[in-house]
């Protein structure tokens, strides 16, 4: 079978394909891919190309297809898997497989697996650690987005907190604590404030910073904050360009006492630093943004480590758990992963994206990998709308959903575009 895909030869190299997929063996599953999330790891590995970590070293000879955000339909089982697996079924899909101890993951590592592809042949590994859902939701997006938000689900599963004289590690976010959500108007910033509202263990307080206004105006009109109070937290929105002393300024919104939870969404010295600077005793920073200079560094107060018990990790990627709960949680109407989309394209898009990704401004950037159509914002759809009836159609099913993609929009996209 044919497939097209992006497939990465090296730095800065990317390339839309076709070519031929060969024959699945008796433990492998052939899929076919309709949406794919576009995530900065993927910009991350394109410019890095075999100086990633999760990239091989003959990637220029074997390239490999990028994109690990996706889901699609099972086309073809194996025989040693069709009693598990059903052709015709949607999958889901967790990426971060850590197999025995390997960092290889579906669009860093793989010849045939990737997310911007047609179709993939997904290996024996992901079935055996049961990294392949079974997906019953109506769209794909929502089963796209499952993955960035298992891992915003897995930071705070893994933040912990202790007590004076006990050695135990109570493992979660502060319950009924102090959170703050640092330059998170951004995609992964809005799906942790949604994350933070609806789950089980919740802040009492929630502070969101950026310094994009044009962000931070369109993270409240998602997230209102008389809603939030009704799930029992008070939001606040805090834009800190020009602050003359930012740190200070947030200390006070806890009463000068500080946060027991910081989450830092972008490497910037300054902002780790801030996050630092706004811990509260026991406060756990999870450093969540991933640099891609390895000498990224930043001043931490050890003073606080030592005497206020102030604690610092970092976490990158989720669990199947984590997907699993985030997939449970959208299925019963409690988060909504669109909040992170702000565009749409075709796999004609992907290339371009990826290279470009840190100058283009939005958020999530979503692909349908069975249409040609470029990368679109959202809110431009009722301006290219007036040239092409079916943008304004499209405009205005989005319009009526806040803005926001659904699952109307997706099933009018994959309907009427080639």
């Amino acid at each position: 079978m044919k497939t097209k895909a992006v497939r990465l030869y090296g730095a800065n190299d990317l390339r839309m394909e076709e070519f031929d997929l060969p024959e699945i063996k008796e433990d492998e599953i052939l899929v076919e891919i309709i949406s794919d999330s576009v995530c900065m790891s993927t910009y991350k590995a394109a410019i890095l190309g075999k100086q990633h970590k999760r990239v091989p070293q003959d990637v220029d000879h074997n390239p490999i297809i990028v994109g690990h955000e996706f889901s699609g339909n099972i086309v073809k089982v194996g025989a040693k898997l069709q009693e598990e697996f059903q052709a015709g079924n949607k999958f889901a899909l967790q990426p971060a497989l850590n197999y025995k101890g390997t960092m290889w993951s579906p669009g860093y590592s793989y010849k045939y697996f990737g997310g911007d592809a047609t179709y993939n042949i997904i290996p024996k590994e992901v079935m055996e650690i049961n990294c392949l859902l079974d997906y019953r939701g109506d769209t794909y997006y929502e089963a796209s987005l499952a993955e960035p938000m298992s891992c915003i689900i897995g930071a705070f599963h893994a933040s912990y907190h202790t007590s004076m004289g006990s050695y135990e590690h109570r493992m979660g976010i502060a319950e009924g604590g102090k959170m703050a959500l640092l330059a998170a108007a951004g995609p992964m910033g809005l799906g942790a404030v949604d994350y933070a509202l609806h789950c089980e263990r919740r802040p009492e307080l929630l502070v969101v910073t950026d310094i994009d206004e044009e962000r931070i105006e369109r993270a409240k009109q998602i997230f209102d904050e008389d809603e939030a109070r009704k799930c029992g937290v008070k939001l606040l929105f805090v834009n800190t360009q020009g602050l003359p002393d930012v740190a200070g300024y947030l200390r006070e919104l806890t009463g000068g006492n500080g946060y027991d939870d910081v989450f830092a969404f972008t490497p910037v010295k300054a902002v780790v630093e801030l996050a630092d600077k706004i811990l509260g005793r026991d406060g756990c920073l999870n450093f969540f943004a991933g640099p891609t200079d390895k000498q990224f560094s930043a001043e931490l107060n050890f003073y606080n480590v030592h005497y206020s018990s102030a604690h610092v990790m970092g976490t990158t990627g989720g669990n199947t758990d984590d997907m699993i709960e985030s997939l449970t949680m959208t299925k019963n109407g409690l988060i909504n992963p669109a909040v992170m989309v702000t565009h749409i394209g075709g796999l004609d898009a992907v290339a371009e994206t990826v290279l470009n990704l840190p100058r283009i401004p939005g958020g999530k950037k979503l692909i349908y990998t069975h249409i040609n159509m470029e990368l679109t914002p959202l809110s431009d759809l009722a301006r290219k709308g007036e040239k092409d009836p079916s943008l304004a159609k499209l405009a205005e099913i989005v319009r009526q959903n806040k803005g926001l993609w659904c699952g109307e929009a997706e099933r009018y996209l994959l309907k009427n575009w080639k």
